[in-house]
């Protein structure tokens, strides 16, 4: 694998029951670029992000994220890309930095999260640290995600 790609899929295929939501995709996306996946609704998009970080499996093909084969060992994708979904669902009696806390120790980084950087990402975004989850508005859940997202400074964002 070419260390100048990011990511690359050859042939991915997912199906639920009768729907084809995959069909063959074939992508590259090489480290620094900026791509933009668009499409209405059903095209594919979400199933194929979920594909690449193993949150689901294809039916066939392959997928490679920074080199890694995401079935193989999604621990070492899931700790290098922030990912931020298109509907966050977050707990609501959880203060902003305990969920924080919790997706990096989900994600395995939480040893590796920079947490001044983090509180610096946060005030940008206006977002306290101490205010539960069920207090923000949308924009402010959303605010949340995008920290995620970014807090462990990850080699590669997916935003869905």
């Amino acid at each position: 694998m070419n260390d100048t790609i990011a990511i690359r899929t050859e042939g991915l295929t997912k199906a639920y029951g009768r729907v084809q939501a995959l069909r063959g995709v074939d992508l590259e996306v090489k480290r620094g670029e900026v791509m933009g996946f668009l499409g209405p609704n059903g095209a594919g998009k979400t199933t194929t992000i979920r594909c690449l970080l193993d949150l689901i499996r294809p039916d066939s093909g392959t997928s490679r994220v920074l080199g890694i084969d995401p079935q193989t060992d999604p621990v070492a994708v899931r700790a290098r890309v922030g990912y931020l979904p298109g509907e966050l669902n977050l707990e609501g009696n959880l203060k902003v930095e305990s969920a924080l806390r919790y997706f990096a120790d989900l994600r395995g980084t939480e040893r590796r999260v920079d947490w001044a950087y983090t509180h610096e990402l946060a005030g940008r975004l206006d977002l306290r640290f101490d205010t539960a989850i069920k207090n923000l508005s949308k924009g402010n859940n959303q605010k949340v995600g995008v920290v995620q997202a970014l807090m462990a400074r990850p080699e590669l964002v997916v935003l869905d």
